[in-house]
């Protein structure tokens, strides 16, 4: 098993990586957290997992170790494999995977590309017991802000009637509301709206 890959950048696209290591370029398949990560870096360390399947040796790799654990998390769930585990890693980041796994909220998981209900309900299910067990449920109800509602629910109405995607006006809310406190529905509107 190769548990890192550490060398020069010499192709950074938002779906793959070739990382030279004395002189041998490994491919490797990113989510866009990575990218987003990696892409000012002439050299990096990536967490992999190598997939192998009959036809194919696939390298997968993340920026961080918490991407990697929630990307083997999703493909030991029947119906999710590597590709779809990375679609919902470019989707949703590791913390935003876990609050919506912790919250029981499978429509964010089932607002990523390619996820229907059944296997959104089914990682929430399966990945619930898995991190409380691991003690990560406890972590995440103690240190996840207090998030208003109502306020979001607005703002989400109104970004959704403006012509943004849910799941991304979802994620630019969320993400808003975590950097900033006491924002006026007005300023958190236009705020989503410079992110989505």
């Amino acid at each position: 098993m190769i548990a890192y890959v550490e060398g020069k950048l010499v192709v950074k696209e938002p779906t793959h990586l070739v990382v030279d290591v004395q002189g041998i370029g490994y491919e490797i398949k990113i989510s866009l957290n990575t990218y987003s990560a990696v892409k000012s870096l002439d050299a990096v360390k990536v967490y992999t997992h190598l997939h192998i399947k009959e036809d194919a040796h696939t390298l997968y790799g993340f920026f961080d170790r918490s991407e990697k654990v929630r990307f083997l998390d999703l493909i030991s769930i029947s119906g999710v494999g590597p590709s779809t585990a990375l679609m919902v890693l470019s989707s949703l980041s590791p913390e935003e995977l876990q609050s919506a796994i912790a919250s029981g909220d499978d429509r964010t998981i089932q607002g990523v590309k390619g996820i229907g209900a059944k296997t959104a309900q089914r990682i929430v299910l399966e990945l619930k017991d898995k991190m409380k067990k691991e003690g990560i449920l406890d972590k995440i109800a103690d240190f996840s802000p207090a998030i208003d509602n109502s306020l979001s629910s607005e703002a989400l109405s109104a970004l959704t009637t403006l012509g943004i995607s849910k799941p991304a006006a979802e994620k630019s809310i969320n993400a808003i509301l975590r950097e900033h406190k006491d924002l006026s529905l007005e300023e958190l509107i236009k705020l989503a709206l410079k992110r989505a």
